[in-house]
């Protein structure tokens, strides 16, 4: 079978080095004369990114890219709104992407110099492409990945009815080492906060940025002739931003920006007609806010071929393709839709409402929990020792009972602070470093004590806010919060009552960490002082404390460090006859659910010895499958996944 892909971007090379990849008689045909070189850089998301790793498994060639780390949008005056960690995007110039995808597709392959005229029929049927300087391809498929100004998909669907251009956007490439050391891994977005104008800043290498300026063209617009004049329209429309945005504009050679009138269309019906099909931009059109493009047009390709693989003929494979892809496509035009609404009108007043200019990969669907028969009031606190050791229980509690146990985690308030403080043996710090070094000991769960020797934390009241603050964003990703602070405070001898902390932990978290601290010092606080009022009524003084109770009334209570067998008791009063989920102890699946875990942790989730966990541990750090952060008094095993 030959396939005649129309288009040599970044759509048609992918899916020209795919097919051949699979044996296919394929010719990828390009409408400019040697390798495209226009366009800047642009953001690809890690669906793309696992695609372009596996077109080069058996090849030395390298795609230059850069990782970007975070993401932050500020106000024109600097202030930060958002702060977010990202972990699925690089930042990739498209001229070594062209270049990567070249090396990795034999040249005899690319018909370069071919702009598509139109198709020859025989007996109704597409049999050949026709291109403008005389030159015809036959073949059996004839794929358009010609771009959003397609001709292709004039030949499938005729005209489409694009959306007016409401946003205009200009981009350029500047070097300037000192904001790229300054900002070495991060987007940076300067959203105006009363009208529709923004400038973004995003490394591509250790000396360059690309950047980018969105406006609407109903407040200020121009119709240029020179790069001096595009050059004096950019600096005017900045002129209240940043140094840094000038500084940028100022070594960017205007020569080679442009003006981008931004538009889409509607989701198609189908993205083919007989023999003819579509991909990337041709088939579908993003706004530029969401960054999906290039990502959508490499998943395109990766789709299309795998439907092919497995489809009993070519019409069934692009009718499976179509169904793969279409729901994600049609959010992704939503997203952009939504993003450019938002950013004409901006929302008054609440910086919260400030969407992410960013996809998040495949879409998940948003359902409403089913009600848990079992609700866990649990009583906690940041550097409550009792509450760390008893995470295995907790841990193992989730991954057998999650289905019927909804848990409800409330600050408890343990450390106030340390004047007039009596609890028990703990009087000042150094009874605490003391105290952690026992429990240590006696639990086998790393804490390291000297925390309270050189750092002291003067209160648990500042992360326990913290916490709250994380809970109004996402109860999840909370949690996840909550176990990275306890990471850093007895392992790791942070003090987690300092910001820097917190943001760190925060981010790793996925919160937003610009909202966070806004929250600490609103929402937040008043709902810390929720839990210590609910923790009164309740007679809470013990930690951490746990109330079980289920839809009949019955409550029952464990304080302090009990045994995985009494909540088992509890749940089977509450649930008589309650069944289990069995775990899957090989540690992929385990370091899947919890990509870091103590010793202790993952030899009670298996239910193996500790000796016996070690020697597995240790094995899988020796073939770099975890990694490991070493502590005074134990190891924390990450899954290289998320280092």
């Amino acid at each position: 079978m030959k396939v005649v892909i129309i288009g040599g971007g970044v759509a048609g090379l992918t899916m020209g080095i795919l097919l051949h990849k699979k044996g296919y008689d394929v010719v990828v045909n390009e409408r400019s004369d040697g390798m495209p070189r226009s366009g800047h850089a642009f953001l690809m998301h890690t669906d793309g990114l696992s695609i372009l790793n596996e077109l080069n498994c058996c090849s030395r060639v390298v795609l230059k890219s850069k990782r970007i780390q975070s993401f932050s949008l500020r106000r024109p005056d600097g202030n930060e709104i958002k702060r977010m960690q990202l972990t699925s995007w690089q930042c990739i110039k498209r001229v070594d992407l062209i270049s990567y995808l070249y090396e990795l597709l034999p040249y005899e392959y690319i018909k370069e110099g071919r702009d598509f005229s139109h198709f020859i029929f025989e007996d109704g049927k597409v049999v050949g492409a026709a291109f403008v300087n005389g030159d015809v391809e036959y073949g059996d498929i004839f794929i358009g990945a010609d771009g959003g100004n397609s001709k292709v998909r004039e030949f499938v669907y005729g005209r489409v009815q694009y959306t007016p251009v409401k946003v205009k956007e200009i981009v350029g490439v500047s070097n300037k080492r000192q904001l790229v050391k300054k900002q070495s891994n991060e987007f940076v977005k300067y959203q105006n906060k009363h009208n529709g104008l923004a400038f973004g800043l995003i490394p591509t290498s250790g000396t360059e940025h690309v950047w980018f300026m969105q406006y609407d063209p109903s407040i200020s617009d121009i119709t240029y002739t020179t790069p001096e004049a595009l050059k004096e329209f950019c600096f005017k429309l900045v002129a209240n931003f940043p140094g840094d945005v000038a500084n940028l504009m100022e070594s960017n050679d205007f020569t080679t920006s442009y003006i981008w009138n931004t538009r889409d269309f509607d989701l198609l019906p189908s993205f083919h007609k007989q023999n003819v099909v579509l991909i990337g931009d041709a088939a579908h059109l993003t706004l530029p806010f969401t960054s999906a493009g290039t990502t959508n047009a490499i998943v395109d390709a990766k789709t299309l071929v795998q439907c092919l693989e497995h489809a009993s003929g070519h019409e069934q494979a692009f009718e499976r393709y179509y169904t793969a892809r279409s729901e994600d496509i049609k959010n992704h035009i939503e997203l952009g839709r939504e993003l450019k609404n938002v950013f004409l009108n901006p929302p008054p007043n609440n910086d919260d409402d400030m969407p992410i200019p960013l996809i998040t990969g495949k879409d998940a669907v948003n359902e409403t929990p089913a009600k848990k028969p079992v609700k866990l009031i649990y009583f906690t606190d940041p550097i409550c020792s009792t509450c760390w050791i008893i995470q295995p229980l907790l841990r193992k509690l989730k991954l057998e009972y999650d289905d019927y146990v909804d848990v409800e985690y409330r600050m408890g308030g343990l450390l106030p602070s340390w004047e007039g403080y009596d609890k028990g043996i703990i009087k000042q710090p150094a009874d605490a470093a003391k105290h952690w070094e026992e429990v240590s000991i006696s639990h086998e769960m790393p804490l390291d004590g000297d925390v309270w020797l050189e750092d002291p934390l003067a209160s648990s009241y500042p992360p326990s806010i913290a916490f709250k603050a994380a809970q109004i964003q996402d109860a999840e990703k909370a949690v996840l919060f909550l176990r990275r602070i306890k990471e850093m405070v007895f392992m790791e001898k942070k003090n987690i009552i300092k910001w820097s902390y917190l943001e760190r932990a925060a981010l790793d978290a996925g919160l937003d960490s610009a909202k966070l601290l806004r929250d600490i010092n609103g929402r937040g606080l008043e709902m810390f002082k929720e839990d210590l009022s609910l923790a009164k009524e309740m007679d809470v003084k013990v930690f951490p404390t746990l109330f079980f109770s289920n839809c009949s009334e019955k409550k029952f209570v464990l304080k302090g460090f009990q045994p995985y067998d009494k909540m088992e008791d509890i749940l089977n009063e509450l649930i008589p006859g309650i069944k289990k989920h069995p775990i899957d102890t090989a540690p992929k699946s385990l370091f899947t659910h919890f990509p870091k875990m103590t010793e202790k942790e993952f030899a009670f989730l298996s239910n193996v010895s500790k000796d016996h966990a070690n020697r597995t541990l240790n094995e899988l750090y020796n073939r770099g499958v975890i990694d490991k952060y070493e502590s005074k008094n134990g190891t924390i095993w990450i899954n290289r996944s998320v280092t």
